[in-house]
């Protein structure tokens, strides 16, 4: 798990307190900040810093985001970030997103605006940010009495052939309900009469998704996330949610964030007259002529099939007002919507839930 430098720094109330300095900011696994918080995070930004709670241990802790160089936003409907890109870019501060965009809405398994509105939105945020800026998810994939691999293969296709062209990336992941115990609890609690996924059916939804991604014209690259399932056969890699290599290919400019990352930013060698320009092979080609060889390490504080490299989470759990059927970041519904009402009651305090 990562380290982050320490520094000391006054807090809204007067008090001199210890806080951690990431460079990348992940916002947020635990919960939907630019759906519900951004207001809450741009006022953070240029206060500085926030704060949050320790859910093992209750110890509150402070980020200064005095140093930050690159925040990765998770998002299920991230529309209200749009006002603030402009903000990101003159703080010198690059980003891409992570948009969970599924289709559970005839299941009425989210809470979320219709399909059509955040399709427009995907699309909106890629003509800001760039196509390899905004990142399909369609996560989790839930089997249930009334959804079945077919149904979630069309469900794939319909947002697949409106997305094509506006994104680099699909990921995806098979809904593991009995390995958490949350999702489990809040599926049985909300009546949701679900299936856990086979082995075979994982196989025939990754050839299927694959052989779709090649005859539709997609040419998404296919990705898991966080599965022990080994599917590549089709494809279909272990993704990275926090990327290191995407990060430097949007960032590479950055001379501080590359340092930091241990990125060697080079220039391509002039092609001689018998030859072609030599480049280490794997490497990843850059504007201008320049390239870059990956030093992607994951984040060891992670699970053991996730891939991500270090960043610094600032969300918190039971804070997310969505409150999808098989939420795994909530523990009850009516927990979330007590903090959410704590944070209306107290919007721009230093922690998510006004406290």
């Amino acid at each position: 798990m990562a380290t982050w430098k320490k520094i000391e720094r006054l807090t809204d109330e007067g008090n001199i307190v210890q806080m951690q300095v990431p460079l990348i900011v992940s916002a947020s696994r635990s919960t939907d900040i630019p759906a519900f918080y951004a207001d809450w995070f741009f006022h953070r930004l240029q206060k500085g810093y926030s704060a949050w709670t320790n859910p093992f241990n209750g110890v509150k802790s402070y980020v200064s985001y005095e140093k930050t160089r690159f925040i990765v936003f998770w998002s299920k409907n991230p529309r209200p970030l749009l006002p603030y890109l402009d903000r990101l870019k003159e703080l010198n501060i690059k980003c891409y997103i992570q948009y969970t965009l599924n289709d559970y809405e005839h299941e009425r398994l989210e809470k979320v605006p219709s399909l059509a509105n955040r399709i427009e939105t995907f699309k909106l945020l890629v003509e800001q940010l760039g196509k390899g800026s905004v990142i399909w998810r369609f996560d989790p994939m839930i089997l249930t009495d009334d959804i079945s691999v077919n149904d979630l293969l069309l469900k794939v296709q319909n947002i697949g052939d409106q997305l094509k062209d506006y994104t680099e990336k699909l990921v995806f992941s098979y809904a593991d309900i009995a390995m958490y115990r949350k999702v489990k609890h809040n599926l049985d609690v909300n009546g949701i009469l679900y299936h856990e996924w086979e082995i075979n059916q994982m196989e025939e939804f990754a050839e299927k998704l694959s052989t779709m991604n090649t005859e539709r014209g997609w040419n998404f690259q296919l990705a898991t996330c966080g599965e022990k399932i080994d599917i590549s056969k089709y494809g279909i890699l272990h993704n990275r949610c926090i990327d290191g290599d995407l990060i430097a290919r949007l960032a590479w400019e950055d001379k501080e964030l590359m340092d930091f990352m241990k990125i060697k930013i080079e220039h391509m060698p002039a092609p001689s007259l018998f030859s072609d320009s030599e480049i280490p092979e794997g490497a990843i080609i850059l504007p201008n002529n320049h390239y870059f060889c990956s030093t992607h390490k994951k984040d060891r504080g992670q699970r053991e099939f996730c891939e991500c490299m270090a960043s610094k989470d600032i969300g918190e759990y039971d804070t997310c007002p969505h409150l999808c059927e098989y939420c795994y970041a909530n523990t009850t519904k009516q927990l979330a919507l007590l903090n959410w009402k704590h944070h209306q009651e107290n919007r721009f305090s230093d922690t998510i839930t006004g406290k």
